[in-house]
């Protein structure tokens, strides 16, 4: 195994030479077992330009569904946009939401929270995108078409945080990595699910379809995002339950039970998940800055069950 694993692609023999072989010779697995052991290796290999659509697979959100399922301000001053899939009117919504929240409040930041999020839309995310560009520039290209941003005087120029792990998939990996190319926002959470191709699907004698990668989805400077997510500015770990508590709850406060992240801390009121009083505002600079220190702005303290509550009694953000 370690011979092969160091093997160069000249090295390795034919696949279906291989397989002939083992599938003629091997004795004590049955031809169903060999088949399905066949098959995963396979699909297992190739993912995630390779995967098989069952009736159990989730579908995208329907073309009347909203876009965005969450909208609201934190700490007064933070606009926060929950996407709910990366879809046809994406980027209308993202803009009568700023409006309504602009309007009633002197925002000083942005949240754009793409956690849990996919879509197929990749024109949608180049749209979405270009609410926060002044100038024109190519944003994504794909099967020979390119979308770029338009020159405006009314761009959102704020800071922008997007958070993203590992089921932010498709059209959403995209959109948070033009925003990043394009020096918009910091990226925080974990690495991104790797779809963001244009697909094609096969249908299969048993019924299932087969979804095949068949064209790259490229940012403006022709890199490829193809078969590998979007990895964040700042790792931020959490774990599946913690993170899915979180998303439901952002200020729920939970007891440490899984690896923390090097610089985890609330962007949006400088306080961590704890019943302690909140500490100095950290800006996005001093985290990166206590990230690359190996620093923890969160280290010291437990969380407890109930809510964290700021010096004016006010619920703290916690996720």
């Amino acid at each position: 195994c370690g011979a092969a694993q160091a093997a160069t692609p000249e090295d390795w023999p034919s696949f279906s030479e291989v397989y002939g072989l083992v599938r003629s010779n091997l004795t004590g697995v049955s031809e169903a077992d060999f088949n399905r052991l066949a098959v995963k290796g396979l699909l297992d290999e190739l993912k995630p330009l390779v995967s098989l659509v069952t009736s159990d697979t989730p579908a995208s959100a329907s073309p009347g569904a909203t876009k965005l399922s969450k909208t609201t301000v934190y700490d007064e001053v933070y606009g926060y946009f929950r996407v709910a899939s990366v879809s046809a009117g994406l980027a209308k919504e993202l803009a009568t939401a700023y409006e309504t929240l602009s309007a009633s409040n002197k925002l000083r930041g942005l949240v754009l929270d793409l956690r849990f999020t996919d879509g197929e839309e990749y024109a949608e995310a180049a749209a979405a995108a270009d609410r926060f560009l002044s100038k024109e520039k190519p944003l994504l290209s794909w099967a020979g078409e390119t979308a770029r941003s338009t020159s405006k005087s009314d761009a959102w120029t704020m800071p922008v945080t997007v958070l993203i792990n590992q089921q932010t998939a498709a059209a959403a990996e995209a959109l948070a990595a033009v925003l990043r190319q394009t020096e918009v926002a910091l990226l925080l959470g974990t690495t991104t699910a790797g779809q963001a191709s244009l697909f094609k699907e096969f249908p299969l004698a048993n019924g299932q379809r087969l979804k095949i990668a068949a064209a790259p989805i490229k940012l403006g400077d022709g890199q490829s995002l193809s078969g590998k997510g979007v990895t964040p500015d700042i790792q931020v770990n959490v774990n599946p339950e913690d993170e899915k508590a979180y998303f439901a709850d952002a200020f729920k406060v939970l007891a440490k039970s899984g690896p923390r992240a090097a610089a985890g801390t609330n962007l949006l009121s400088g306080a961590s998940g704890t019943n302690r009083p909140p500490r100095r505002r950290i800006n996005e600079a001093e985290l990166v800055r206590m990230q690359r220190e190996g620093l923890d702005p969160d280290a010291e303290g437990d969380t407890v069950p109930g809510r964290a509550h700021g010096d004016s009694g006010k619920p703290v953000v916690t996720d």
